[in-house]
């Protein structure tokens, strides 16, 4: 679990984040979500510690971040793993020296171990064997994807973040990534934390939900509970369109 307790962060006297207190859970995929310039983007640098607060608490099962020293961080990253907006995948590196990567710079293992693990992982985000060995330029956008997945996994993280993983990527191939990351922050037991503005992630894998407004936490709750969550600032960001609005309007009529 990550606690966040009134966390505080300004920039030249701006105050960005006004005192953001949220729980997030193990085994569920934790969404950001909220408008441009709504904070989401320095939460998120804030509890992965690219930033840090001016004040409160970023608490990892009870450890606080911006109290740890140098030492102390560089072992909860370790904890961490990190999928970025676009895959940000090493061009000249193939699928497998990808994954392999933060084995070799952050673990014992040997190499036959190594290479055991790349392929598990490979194999777990349903990467076909035949592409191991390929370029991120010879494989489609959302086998790049899956690509980045594996690596961000190969270190068995307790924490993973992701941001905007859907970027890019045509609604069926988001929707597999989104069940993928969703399935495996089950299995695995991760803290999974997204920053996202897909509106239909929100609905597929919201398990808990975090919405930003104007650097305050407005509301916390699931997809479920968002549907009719009385909040009309969050009803006006997820409803803007005519689609969710009728995906609203024909929850209602089920109940």
């Amino acid at each position: 679990m990550i606690e966040l307790v009134d966390v505080h962060k300004s920039f030249d006297g701006n105050e960005v984040l006004k005192g953001v207190s949220a729980v997030l859970e193990e085994g569920k995929t934790n969404l950001i979500i909220g408008q441009s310039g709504s904070g989401k983007t320095v939460l998120m640098k804030s509890v992965i510690g690219l930033h840090r607060i001016d004040s409160g608490k970023i608490l990892y099962d009870g450890r606080d971040l911006p109290s740890m020293r140098f030492k102390q961080v560089k072992s909860l990253r370790r904890e961490m793993g990190m999928l970025f907006q676009g895959g940000a995948l090493f061009d000249f590196m193939t699928v497998e020296q990808n994954v392999e990567f933060p084995l070799t710079m952050f673990s014992n293992l040997i190499k036959i171990e190594r290479e055991r693990r790349v392929r598990e992982c490979l194999s777990r985000v349903n990467l076909k064997e035949s592409c191991f060995r390929l370029h991120p330029s010879e494989i489609s956008g959302g086998m790049q994807k899956r690509v980045a997945i594996a690596r961000a996994i190969v270190l068995n993280p307790r924490y993973l973040f992701c941001d905007e993983p859907n970027s890019g990527l045509d609604p069926y191939s988001s929707l597999i990534i989104d069940r993928l990351i969703h399935e495996i922050t089950e299995e695995y037991k991760m803290v999974t934390v997204i920053n996202t503005h897909d509106m239909n992630s929100v609905m597929e894998i919201g398990d808990n939900i975090v919405f930003i407004n104007k650097g305050t936490k407005e509301w916390q709750g699931s997809s479920q509970q968002l549907l009719d969550s009385g909040n009309a600032l969050l009803d006006d960001f997820v409803f803007a369109s005519d689609l969710f609005k009728k995906v609203k309007q024909a929850a209602r009529l089920q109940q």
